[in-house]
């Protein structure tokens, strides 16, 4: 089933029309659960990975001894989703919360090293000719894979992601690798995606206000604040929810390719390429959720009727403190290496 995007609550340039000078465009995935196959774009789903090729793994020195097991991370999502969507008595048993408990008990990996091979879960492929915002790779490869470390327990302060990318050429891989090698342990059950079908989406997109020059984004600033006083004043009588440039006007939330990253939680930083120094382009956006709770303006016409709480968080990554990882390629050489940003 393919997803829409509901038409904007407002037309941004007919109030600001310098803003179609910066108008962009942007993927929405619209990841929903289903049992993708190996040569189709996936959330969460099988990889055409060679046979004869090694699966990425974290090399890095960091505790991996002692968190859940991914098999457990699924049975438990299997088992509260069955119970919640039972006609008669939702929610549930006695006997279901025993297992749920149980199935939520973290397990240790005795004797493990901290620089013992821990193989990568495989998070998402995308074949350019799915999504029409995804850039071509190095030397022609057209499928991009994603790979994450189950542990945020890198970098100096030991609280960063380790994320893989690897771009290739589809129509060179021969025989496909028949079952990965995966984690015993994961530090955390939003590391493990549900395997999801994508559903891409192009929509229009406008940069962070913060980006734009500082005129205009002082007048966006301005006639935010006018809008939310205006539904402050109406409050009392219906529920109103302001309409703003950032959640409801600008960028989509949710899995998707190109367009513009949110700077939400931070202010604004430059991200550079390490190798050319060249300003780098927006390549993937990782979200744990695909809509608000808010207004849910971007939440899919064909998804208008499911309750938000059971429908906006279908591949159950979550990264952060619930926020969304974006991705960053270089536009002058997509070989360098890419960088990203938490928000």
């Amino acid at each position: 089933m393919t997803r829409t995007t509901p038409t904007r609550p407002l037309d941004v340039e007919v109030l600001f029309p310098e803003l179609a000078a910066y108008r962009g465009t942007t993927t929405r995935l619209h990841p929903r659960p289903g049992t993708p196959h190996v040569s189709e774009s996936s959330v969460g789903g099988p990889m055409l990975w060679p046979a004869e090729e090694p699966w990425p793994l974290c090399d890095e020195a960091h505790g991996r001894g002692r968190g859940r097991r991914p098999a457990d991370v699924r049975r438990y999502r299997q088992v509260l989703a069955t119970a919640w969507t039972r006609e008669q008595a939702p929610g549930p048993t006695g006997e279901e919360r025993e297992l749920l408990e149980e199935l939520c008990r973290e397990h240790r990996t005795p004797g493990a090293s901290v620089t013992d091979p821990l193989p990568m879960i495989g998070l998402a492929q995308l074949y350019r000719r799915d999504v029409p915002d995804l850039p071509g790779g190095p030397d022609g490869c057209d499928l991009l894979q994603v790979f994450w470390c189950p542990f945020s327990t890198h970098g100096p302060g030991r609280y960063d992601l380790n994320l893989h990318l690897r771009w290739r050429r589809s129509w060179e891989v021969g025989e496909v690798l028949g079952l990965p090698p995966q984690p015993l342990l994961v530090g955390s059950d939003g590391f493990v995606p549900e395997p999801c079908v994508l559903h891409p989406e192009r929509v229009l997109s406008y940069p962070f206000a913060g980006l734009l020059p500082e005129e205009l984004c002082a007048r966006l600033d301005i006639w935010d604040e006018t809008q939310e006083e205006e539904a402050e004043q109406t409050a009392d009588e219906i529920a109103v929810h302001a309409i703003g440039y950032q959640y409801d006007l600008s960028i989509p939330p949710g899995w998707r390719v190109g367009g513009f990253a949110s700077w939400h939680a931070t202010d604004p930083y430059p991200m550079d390429c390490q190798a050319c120094r060249t300003p780098m382009n927006l390549l993937l956006t990782i979200d744990s959720s695909e809509w608000d709770g808010g207004s849910g303006s971007w939440k899919p016409l064909e998804d208008r009727d499911l309750p938000t709480h059971r429908s906006d968080t279908p591949t159950e990554v979550v990264v952060g403190r619930f926020g969304e990882l974006n991705v960053f390629a270089c536009p002058a050489d997509p070989g360098h290496p890419h960088r990203w940003s938490i928000q």
